[in-house]
């Protein structure tokens, strides 16, 4: 939890919601990865889904600079169109939620 509140003095602000006051596709990340760092794992899963499989991309693109891997655009495509579904599911979840 130190990691956190450290982490969380350097976390940029949410344009979306301080301009609409509603969170953006993107709200959750930075805080995600802070729970991450401290080791709450499941906790940085509740607050953002998607971020396991953007660390899988992120890794897999790093790796696929530094290897030939066999059809990697496509993986990586497939990638990219998986994490698109998370967030765009996870967003509207949390946006039909917030209506409630």
């Amino acid at each position: 939890m130190a990691i956190l509140l450290e982490l969380e003095n350097y976390m940029l602000p949410c344009m979306n919601k301080q301009i609409f006051g509603i969170e953006c596709p993107g709200c959750g990340f930075q805080r995600s990865i802070s729970y991450l760092v401290d080791g709450n794992f499941i906790e940085a899963l509740k607050i953002y889904p998607a971020i396991y499989t953007l660390i899988l991309l992120g890794g897999f693109i790093a790796a696929s600079f530094m290897f030939n891997i066999k059809n990697s655009f496509k993986i990586k495509i497939y990638l990219l169109y998986l994490n698109a579904g998370i967030i765009i599911v996870s967003y509207s979840y949390k946006m039909i939620h917030l209506i409630h």
